[in-house]
């Protein structure tokens, strides 16, 4: 078995990105700020907004969160938009009222939209960059492989499969309305689910010496689980991401990559304007 490891990868990229911001601090002084907004209590909520706020304050991105009530939100966004100290706004999701999410997301400046959902967006969206940078961190080529994405949402599946057949890759988005999705699953030399359906993917459905990447976030007992069925990490023949560690500390990597592009962004503009 080959283990994908994104926490070590994120380890040089951590390192790489405390050096950007301490330059930019002191040769341009200007502070990367991101800010977060979020409109519910709930427990996995939090714990993602204190992860990128604990690795924020590892590379000395300023952070603020602010916890709105749903008729908020808007207000809250056109003030974060309209502040020049802010480089990034992320709104967490998912929101107390899913209905505002489209809404939302494009309401979003988007010079500061660092999570990429909004559709005028100028950034790359983080989950997508860190499951590029894991594959090419191992050397898993995309070219010429049979790619299956399970799950079209707005975080992983659709971003993903649009920044793959940019590339010009062979991509394949597979849903619960995909039928025979089993043999099709079969099928692929790469595998990346985001369905976020705990256990979905067994081994049965997946060829000797694929790669399987698992992208998935759900609540399970308490727990955040993915989508990969325990039975599936035994064996020895997959390149296959860990339990932990995979993909998820890249995807914060790769949001703090974003906020330090649109610092620099503000900084060099700022060095043309003077």
């Amino acid at each position: 078995m080959k283990v994908l490891n994104g926490l070590e990868l994120a380890g040089y990229i951590k390192e790489r990105q405390a050096r950007q911001v301490r330059a930019l601090r002191q040769a341009d002084g200007v502070v990367p700020k991101l800010a977060i907004i979020k409109t519910t209590n709930d427990p996995v909520i939090a714990t993602y907004v204190r992860m990128k706020q604990s690795y924020a304050e590892d590379i000395l991105v300023e952070t603020v969160v602010h916890h709105v009530a749903s008729d908020e939100l808007f207000a809250t966004i056109r003030l974060l938009n309209d502040d020049a100290s802010i480089h990034g706004i992320i709104i967490q999701l998912p929101l107390e009222d899913e209905s505002q999410t489209e809404e939302a997301v494009n309401a979003v400046a988007s010079s500061k939209d660092v999570d990429g959902l909004g559709q005028g967006a100028e950034f790359i969206p983080a989950t997508p960059m860190a499951i590029d940078w894991l594959l090419a961190g191992y050397n898993v080529t995309l070219k010429d492989k049979k790619i299956a994405l399970v799950g079209n949402g707005r975080l992983v599946g659709a971003p993903l499969a649009k920044l793959w057949r940019g590339a010009g890759h062979d991509v394949e988005v597979y849903d619960r309305s995909t039928e025979a999705i089993a043999e099709k699953l079969r099928q692929a030399d790469i595998i990346v689910s985001a369905a976020g359906v705990p256990g979905l993917i067994t081994t049965d459905l997946v060829k000797e010496k694929a790669v399987v990447v698992d992208a998935a976030t759900s609540a399970e007992h308490g727990k955040i689980v993915g989508d990969v069925s325990d039975e599936l990490q035994t064996r020895d023949d997959l390149t296959i991401t860990p339990t932990k560690g995979g993909v998820g500390p890249l995807t914060v990597c790769a949001l703090f990559d974003n906020v330090i592009r649109s610092a620099r962004l503000v900084a060099e503009k700022s060095g043309l304007d003077s």
